[in-house]
């Protein structure tokens, strides 16, 4: 498991981190180094290692500190405490507080190896050889490390039963992880159904969900499954449940918790088998409050929940998906099309996105259809998005809180170059590395540490 499994130590002892990686990089694990942990921060923004391993005591931030963080972001990715025998009753509490394990210097190689080996038992393998990348998410397309933290999640959660819950914007691609947790799951060889609860009228959306039987309404000429029968033993997906009527929710809540349903028109229960995933672009707790879901089957269908990032939470993914959807159109219209100029991705990847990536691929789309050169001009771009000039928001305009989260992200789309990102947040590059001091962002990161580009 070492060779694909990678570890970073975070410690302000130079000696130690020395040391710690030698011992780990014989016994075949990656290992990458920091020395504080606002550096274990900014790492974190590019990179994702299947284990954290810290020191407690350091300059600046200390080391649970920077586990309430990674835990805050990251509740997948477990943190090994290093502590001295003074500080071992604050490592036992941290232990109490979620940090997976604690080390006491100095270490035993024994105890060390075997203290990693449990907390990467637990770990998704995030560094595994591209070749080895498994299938279950080949249609993500993505190099954000926000959306390889859900896919990791995904991956996790697809290994048992228990009732999914993806909330994300309309357009986020709900149903494209809806179909990757059920590709990993060992339900994989059994169908997997969705029905979008909105598009479907009340009185159809019940029969198609519990199917009827002969004779049950006007024109039920024949017996009929519906979707929960269909999807024996496989992967029942349900977008936009949040859309769901009441009276159907009764029912819906009444199939998962006894496993079983009554086609319409029947006096008979039939048993189901089913992983049950669903999704919803509401805030399901505003719905409860205002009477328009039911709260008990909310934390039925709850029991895990993911978040897919909006498209303007993961710019640096619009590059990758408006060529790869450029070179799916090119084939489709046969257009000798080689790519889009710098004004016109510029403007790909300042616009708002409210219909995330469901939105840039008829973007994309249009301008295949009406170009005639070979590659895409601004103009046909700022048409196909119906814009005025949107663009990144100012730093005026952003709150403070997110300050940070902007400047990575501007780092990000331009691979560290200062000049480009400060231009692209209209800031003379004085004021702009400034404000990379104020949040201890150290931009060098960016430029030497290429992320990894994946084609899921």
């Amino acid at each position: 498991m070492g060779t694909n499994s990678k570890i970073l130590l975070v410690d302000d002892d130079p000696g130690l981190l020395e040391l710690l990686s030698i011992r780990l990089n014989a016994a075949g694990y990656m290992v990458d180094t920091v020395n504080s942990a606002e550096s274990a921060l900014n790492y974190l923004d590019l990179e994702r290692p299947q284990l954290v391993i810290s020191d407690i005591q350091m300059g600046g931030m200390n080391g649970m500190a920077l586990f309430e963080q990674i835990n805050a972001k990251f509740p997948a990715l477990p943190v090994i405490i290093l502590t001295a025998h003074g500080t071992i009753p604050e490592a036992v509490a941290a232990v109490q507080r979620g940090v997976f394990g604690y080390l006491t210097k100095p270490f035993d190689s024994k105890n060390l190896l075997e203290q990693i080996q449990k907390a990467l038992n637990n770990a998704p393998q995030t560094s595994q050889p591209q070749h080895t990348k498994s299938l279950w998410c080949k249609d993500v397309i993505t190099q954000s490390i926000d959306m390889k933290d859900v896919l990791n999640r995904a991956e996790l959660v697809a290994k048992g039963d228990a009732s999914v819950l993806l909330y994300g914007e309309s357009g986020v691609g709900k149903e494209l992880f809806a179909r990757a947790v059920h590709s990993a799951s060992n339900r994989n060889q059994k169908p997997f159904v969705a029905v979008n609860c909105s598009a479907i009228p009340e009185h159809l959306l019940e029969t198609e969900l519990f199917g009827h039987v002969k004779g049950a309404f006007t024109g039920a000429v024949r017996d009929h499954d519906g979707l929960f029968q269909l999807a024996k033993g496989g992967t029942l997906f349900l977008d936009e449940i949040g859309d769901m009527p009441l009276a159907l929710q009764v029912k819906l809540l009444r199939a998962l918790q006894e496993k079983q349903i009554r086609p319409v028109g029947s006096s008979h229960s039939v048993a189901i088998d089913v992983r049950f995933i669903s999704a919803t672009h509401r805030d399901l707790k505003e719905e409860i409050a205002r009477g328009n879901f039911r709260e008990d089957l909310y934390y039925r269908i709850d029991v895990i929940s993911l978040k897919i990032p909006s498209l303007s939470q993961r710019r640096e993914d619009i590059p990758l998906l408006a060529n790869h959807f450029l070179e799916l159109f090119a084939g489709r219209y046969q257009r000798n099309i080689t790519g889009f100029s710098p004004d016109a991705m510029e403007m790909l990847l300042t616009a708002p996105w409210p219909g995330n990536v469901r939105q840039l691929m008829n973007v994309v789309e249009q301008c295949v259809v009406l170009n005639t050169a070979s590659l895409i001009p601004p103009a046909l771009v700022y048409d196909a998005i119906n814009m005025e000039t949107s663009q990144l928001k100012s730093f005026e305009e952003a709150k403070k809180q997110f300050e940070r989260d902007y400047l990575v992200r501007v780092l990000k789309i331009t691979s560290g170059n200062v000049t480009q990102a400060a231009r692209i947040a209209k800031r003379n590059r004085t004021e702009f590395y400034k404000l990379l001091q104020r949040h201890k962002i150290d931009y060098s990161i960016y430029k030497t540490r290429a992320l990894d580009i994946h084609k899921l």
